[in-house]
């Protein structure tokens, strides 16, 4: 099964829905669980070398005089890097289902065609809202030019960000996440952020979020699937395993992109993620059960105490208590 991937590219970015039913819970605050160690990066890339000779037929050469990749940033807060670009062609959607179009260019302007395929997919393409309230994981089809094209529901006008999750199959390429701003024009009325709590629910299922997410350290994130009050213990395998989760952060969306470690199938999925700052995140949790993907989604403050500390006794209320026991009247 996947090993954990963590987060510092967080690309990503992914997360959230599907060109299925998606459904958003309730938010989580994270809850103190044990941490665990970091796993192999899906990070920012480097610039890729130029494929050698009798590679691949339709990889594209990389460009020697690609700049390089942007070191230390999330992912998701580009729209380039690595000499590779995402180009958004239908920036202003209207309300409503429609379709997106989009290719990746490399450093000579060239749509890039060959992809590598990760997670049973050579490109995932996420939306999400600007307020964090509309999640999309969507799962575009190309064209032999390089063309990409989506159907995407976006129920109201407003600010949204697509992001683009992938690898190139040019040699030496790193896996990218690169993102882009689009408006669906209209009255725009953005929704509060759902609070933080526990427990999401999608559907009739209960999705509990248990664990840490802290901001440069890994962490363990536990997310148990229950239905009518009963473990979910035959989760389906979804894009190559038992859950994806993607973390966006309040403000810039910056994209988070983790995968499970091993286990399964259910009802626990277990993921080790890394927050790049303390702040405010939105999870999103895909599983598929009885043939259908559903999305959970939870309020997370990384760098936040799991409970409140206890307020400091007063002088009065020591004097009152005394030391060992209550006072009674």
């Amino acid at each position: 099964m996947n090993t954990g991937v963590r987060i510092t590219a967080f690309a990503a970015a992914l997360a959230a829905t599907f060109g299925t039913a998606y459904g958003v819970g309730k938010g989580v605050g994270p809850v103190d669980g044990p941490a665990k160690a970091e796993h192999g990066d899906h990070a920012t890339a480097t610039p890729a070398p130029t494929a050698s000779a009798g590679g691949h037929e339709g990889h594209e050469e990389a460009d020697p005089s690609a700049a390089p990749a942007t070191a230390g940033l999330p992912g998701g807060l580009q729209v380039s890097d690595g000499g590779y670009t995402l180009a958004l062609e239908t920036p202003t959607p209207p309300v409503g289902r429609s379709t997106l179009t989009f290719s990746i260019r490399d450093a000579t302007g060239k749509k890039v065609t060959a992809f590598a395929t990760e997670h049973d997919k050579e490109l995932h393409f996420i939306v999400a809202s600007r307020d964090l309230t509309v999640f999309r994981h969507l799962h575009p089809e190309k064209a032999a030019d390089g063309t990409w094209t989506v159907e995407a529901d976006l129920p109201a006008a407003g600010g949204y960000k697509a992001f683009a999750d992938f690898k190139p199959a040019a040699k030496g390429a790193k896996a990218l996440t690169l993102g882009v701003d689009l408006g669906v024009p209209g009255a725009y009325a953005p929704e509060p952020l759902p609070a933080a709590a526990p427990t999401a629910t999608v559907d009739g299922y209960q999705v509990r979020l248990g664990g840490t997410l802290d901001p440069g350290k890994a962490g363990e994130l536990r997310l148990t699937v229950s239905k009518d009050g009963e473990p979910v213990t035959d989760l389906e395998p979804y894009l190559g395993a038992y859950g994806h989760l993607v973390a966006l952060r309040q403000g810039d969306l910056a994209y988070l992109h983790v995968h499970p470690n091993e286990g399964g199938p259910g009802p626990d999925v277990s993921f080790t993620a890394t927050a790049p700052s303390p702040g405010t995140y939105r999870l999103f949790l895909d599983f598929r059960h009885e043939g259908e993907v559903r999305t959970a989604a939870f309020t997370v403050k990384a760098g936040a105490p799991a409970t409140p500390p206890a307020p400091a006794a007063t002088p009065s209320e020591t004097a009152e208590h005394g030391a060992g026991g209550h006072a009674h009247g």
